[in-house]
């Protein structure tokens, strides 16, 4: 992270102090978007979900609860999947994944096999499998359903799991030559599988159900 300089300090009077107002002079000590560093973004000590995006910094949704029990649900399973089987290993966010340079993208759910990771210490470039459960909004839902999908197969991502509780479906998605094509569309009652994974499935009834929390509503 950059340190002030003399020129920084010298705009801070231009600014006075208004109760209310963000502290708007200590961005002076951040680099400008556009200006960002995939070295200054992985130091950055915030507790938000923060992607890098070709030198800028894109702030994500807080999550809910219902979107951090289902998420919860599925990591379950998933951990539990590819550990038992000495796969690899599954994290969830926030933890970056590297999908070329200067693109970085915390997915809810991430799955790299052994043979990808090489250094613990720095975010995996791509991944095997990812999932991201669709928060709220319309510019969110784009995100995670236009945005997510190109990126995740320009970065030749095996398979991607879009979770949109709004819909109750589960899309799998898996990678045929630079795009992905359809496994499965599965809702209420039916049981998602994997491509990547072949004895890996969730069921649909079972994972929006989480998203209720212990008392049952959502």
């Amino acid at each position: 992270m950059r340190a002030a300089t003399k020129d920084d300090i010298w705009l801070v009077p231009q600014h006075p102090v208004k109760r209310g107002e963000p502290t708007w002079d200590l961005a002076l000590f951040y680099p400008a978007q556009g200006d960002w560093s995939e070295e200054e973004y992985l130091e950055l000590g915030t507790n938000w979900m923060v992607e890098f995006v070709d030198g800028c910094l894109e702030v994500l949704p807080m999550p809910t609860f219902k979107h951090q029990f289902i998420v919860r649900y599925l990591f379950g399973l998933l951990e539990t999947f590819v550990l038992t089987r000495k796969l690899g290993v599954a994290v969830f966010a926030p933890t970056p994944v590297k999908l070329w340079p200067g693109r970085l993208r915390e997915p809810d759910i991430i799955f790299v096999k052994k043979s990808r990771l090489r250094n613990v210490r720095k975010p995996p470039k791509g991944a095997d499998l990812v999932m991201e459960v669709v928060s709220e909004g319309t510019r969110n839902r784009k995100h995670d359903l236009q945005t997510k999908r190109k990126e995740y197969a320009k970065a030749l991502i095996p398979e991607y799991w879009i979770v949109d509780p709004k819909k109750q479906r589960i899309t799998v998605l898996t990678l045929g030559g630079s795009k992905y094509r359809v496994h499965g569309e599965f809702g209420p009652g039916e049981v998602a599988t994997s491509v990547l994974l072949p004895e890996f499935s969730v069921s649909v009834s079972e994972a929006f159900a989480a998203g209720q929390g212990p008392n049952g509503k959502s």
